[in-house]
Parts: structure tokens; sequence; C-alpha cells
């Protein structure tokens, strides 16, 4: 098993308490975490799921882990993995599974927002599509016939004018009042270096779970809005949305450079205007792809080659007005100094955050920055 496993315990898994749950939907609710935690591993998801039932007496005679398995398998939830001599070598969850891990992450992260129809991202600016708000203002000179509201019109012109016939003049008139959903484009950098499961703190999960959270979210709030997500190391390269349980830490440095390379280039093939990236670290930029294909690494403090570089990308986004949110989860004073800098040169925002409060701040800035895009 991983390492960060270890300390699975120590990162909300209590024992579980007395509800109305079936045996199922109680063992359901726990595999959820392992799975996660490990990567979409189900073999060692269900070996801590061992673990857990014998420390906490989870299942009985009359339900048992196996009876969980097969329960997974008739309900879709895992597929065999046969491979060419026919055997069945191990499970692994399914497309159906995926989904449900992305809204998990989404309750646990955002289950407490106010639900709404449309968000509460409303501008009076032009964007891509509007709707009646309930609210009137007088009719102008262009306005389509369509949004004038003929019942409060017939009503201004009789308070105006009581005495019979009922006349009407253009000051009487008054029109629905719309408001426009701006799309906004978000690029999610999500470091998946070494460090984010060093010096015993799994970091990577709690990312992960953000990435799932707010990729299920955009699909459900903001349909029209855009999602990209990437992982940066050494190198930095897409994910998509089913890859998002699988994320898993490698033994990279932190190229910090590639990372926003890409993302500025994702954004620059979106057409809307409305664009930001958020970018999730908890280390300082190591690492840098040379023209000759090699990498230069330094993992001592602040090395003014890379950060340099940094620098030119956090210029390069303001150019192109695509502000940069940072979330750094680190407390060194160097690091500070670091991305406060970077800030600064890209107008951006930094927040030095635990991993607690991860997803409901990305979440609030994600929300905020659709609401002042616009202005």
């Amino acid at each position: 098993m991983h390492n960060r496993n270890k300390s699975l315990e120590g990162i909300g898994f209590e024992k579980p308490q007395l509800s109305n749950q079936t045996p199922f939907e109680k063992l359901f609710q726990i595999f959820k975490e392992l799975i996660t935690h490990t990567s979409g591993d189900f073999d060692e998801a269900i070996e801590w799921l061992k673990i857990l039932d014998k420390k906490y007496n989870l299942t009985d005679s009359n339900y048992t882990i196996d009876d969980f398995i097969n329960d997974l398998l008739e309900h879709n939830f895992i597929a065999p993995d046969v491979q060419n001599d026919g055997l069945i070598h191990a499970f692994q969850i399914t497309p159906k599974t995926e989904k449900i891990l992305r809204k998990h992450a989404l309750n646990q992260i955002f289950g407490n927002l106010r639900k709404t129809r449309h968000g509460n991202h409303r501008t009076k600016f032009k964007g891509i599509s509007a709707e009646d708000s309930g609210e009137t203002r007088p009719y102008q000179f262009g306005d389509s016939l369509e949004r004038i509201r003929l019942t409060e019109s017939l009503k201004n012109a009789h308070i105006r004018s009581p005495e019979e016939p009922l006349s009407m003049l253009q000051e009487d008139l008054v029109v629905s009042e719309d408001f426009y959903f701006a799309q906004m484009s978000t690029v999610l950098m999500v470091d998946i270096s070494h460090s984010m499961i060093l010096y015993g703190e799994d970091r990577i999960t709690p990312a992960k779970k953000v990435a799932m959270a707010l990729s299920e979210l955009i699909k459900t709030r903001y349909p029209k809005d855009y999602l990209d997500i990437l992982v940066f190391g050494n190198d930095a390269w897409t994910i998509s949305i089913k890859d998002l349980p699988y994320l898993n830490v490698g033994p990279y440095h932190t190229n910090t450079v590639a990372g926003l390379e890409l993302a500025i280039k994702l954004l620059g093939k979106r057409k809307n205007i409305n664009k930001q990236i958020f970018m999730i670290t908890d280390g300082k930029p190591s690492c840098l792809k040379l023209n000759d294909g090699q990498y230069y690494k330094n993992s001592v403090g602040l090395d003014n080659k890379i950060l340099e570089k940094c620098y030119q990308k956090a210029i390069e986004a303001k150019r192109l007005k695509i502000p940069i949110t940072t979330f750094m989860i680190a407390s060194d004073p160097y690091l500070r100094t670091f991305v406060r800098r970077f800030t600064q040169l890209n107008r951006g925002k930094a927040f030095y955050t635990g991993l607690d409060q991860l997803g409901k701040m990305i979440f609030e800035d994600y929300d905020s920055n659709r609401k002042t895009a616009i202005k």
C-alpha cells in the first residue's frame, strides 16, 4: 500500500455512527472515500476496508465484505478486468462510479451552497444568453416590443389617466429587465510533484477532490462555462474528467512554468473574454525544460533562473487579461515572498491555505471572479 494511506484515519476516518443506512450503503459511503484516497486502486481500497471492518465491526455474518463486493458488481459500480488469458485478475471502477465520486466530492465541498437555478453571476452587460429577471424598467426607444410588460403598462396608463377612454403613452410602457449570464473559461492547475505526499501529509487527495467537485459543479450549475484541468510535475499535461479519481503524484519536481504555458495556451483557444487560472501547489518552482529538451532542476531554495521564467508568465497572463489565483498549501516565508511577487506582477490573487478550507475558498473565488470579470 502507498505510504500516504497509513494516516487515513487521521484525515477524516472516524468510527461510523449508527444510522438508518443499509449495510451496503454504510460500506459504500466508506468505499467512496477509500477509492478516492487510493486513486482508483480497488484492491487497495478493499484491503483498507477490511482493516476498518476489523477495528469497527462494520460487517457481520449476515453481510460480509464479499457480499459487498458482489453488490458492487451487481449494480455496475465495478467491473472485472479480464486479461487475454480470459481470467479475472482484478476489478476496476466503472464510469458510473467515477460520476458518483464527483458528486460525492461536490456534496462534501460545496454541499452547503444555496441552491439556485442558474447561479448568481448576473450582469447587465450582454453575455451569451438572457433571462427575464422579473424586474422592469421604463421603455426606451429601440427596446424589443416582445419585452413590453402589458399588464404593468396598462396599470401605469390607468393611474396616469383614470378617466375613460383609456389612453396609453410611451411614458406608461415598461419592459422586462434582462440579466445576461457571462461565460467563464477556467483552467485548474494541480501540482502532482512528489512533495504533495511528503512530510506525513496527503495533499493530493484534497486537491483531487476539489478538481472533481469543481468539474461537477460547472457541469451542473454553470453548464455554459468551460473548465480545463491540467497537472504539472516535470512537465504539464491535461487530464479529462474521467481521469480525476485516478490522479496521483509522481517522482516529479515542480515545473510551474510548463503548467502556466499550457494553461495560457488552452485559454487562448477559448473565444469568450472572461478567463482565469487557478493554481493549487504546495511547493516552490524547482524545474524548467530547456530548449534542448533537458531539464534544469534545483530543489534548494529559490532559483533565480526559474523564478524569472515564472514572473515572465505572470506578466504574459496579465497582458492577456488572464488573472491567476494561487492557492499555496505552504507557510514558508520565503515561498510567500515568491507568491506575493508573482501575484503582484499578474495582479491576481493569492491564498495561503491549509487543506480544510481549500474547496470552499476556490468556489468562492470562482463565483466572485465570474461576477467581476465583465466589469
